[in-house]
């Protein structure tokens, strides 16, 4: 499973997965529509029924992947300690202080920005396509900061790949928000540069863990700069 767990394939073995990276914001627009059509069905008896609703769709077609992510680059990079250390805790399977709040702080502020938006599905694509495009900046940006693991095995993307993943990440914003769509993709900017520096500083370089909690800080932060700009 990398991005999602239906079962459309395997995950491309060795050198195939970092020339897939394409992909990524295509992926993400595909489950932000399917995350804006359950907001809709759900929007009847209210805004925040359908935001729950457009949530739980993408923990399921996601498997919590990036939101396990979240909760391990919060527990390493909240705990302090040395780089090996850091690895440690984010390896570990187990759930800490700094990851359940940064779950619940996350997928909270999402709900209620999600209740507050108006185009729901206009706002998931987009928000979908610049988070999955935040990891890709990661992996063409950063070492893998361990010899194993997603970080690894798709890290040093071919520069095509990622020029069209960067395209394809950008596109939505632009087609649904006109000009006004530049706020939000420098709201995902300004994220993966936060996390890139803290995860270099702390660690070295990036991990899985690292990719999934840029992806879901990045689409709780342009779902903000949407509501703003809407």
């Amino acid at each position: 499973m990398l991005l999602t767990r239906l079962p459309l394939g395997t995950s491309p073995p060795g050198a195939e997965l970092p020339a897939a990276v394409w992909a990524f914001p295509v992926v993400g627009a595909g489950l932000g529509a399917g995350a804006g059509l359950a907001f809709e069905a759900a929007s009847s008896p209210s805004p925040l029924v359908a935001a729950f609703a457009a949530t739980i769709f993408l923990v399921l077609l996601t498997g919590a992947l990036h939101e396990d992510g979240l909760a391990d680059m919060a527990d390493g990079l909240g705990a302090g300690g040395d780089r090996a250390r850091t690895l440690e805790i984010m390896r570990d399977s187990r759930i800490g202080t700094f990851g359940t709040l940064a779950l619940i702080l996350v997928v909270g502020l999402e709900v209620a920005l999600l209740a507050a938006i108006e185009g729901a599905i206009a706002a998931l694509v987009t928000a979908g396509a610049l988070s999955r495009g935040c990891m890709v900046r990661l992996l063409a940006a950063l070492p893998p900061a361990r010899p194993d693991g997603l970080g690894a095995r798709a890290s040093t993307p071919p520069r095509g790949a990622v020029r069209a993943a960067y395209a394809t990440a950008v596109l939505p914003a632009l087609l649904f928000y006109g000009l006004a769509g530049l706020w939000p993709i420098l709201t995902a900017v300004a994220v993966t540069l936060v996390v890139s520096r803290l995860a270099l500083r702390r660690i070295g370089g990036q991990t899985g863990d690292v990719l999934g909690g840029v992806q879901r800080l990045a689409h709780a932060a342009v779902l903000a700069a949407i509501l703003a700009i809407r």
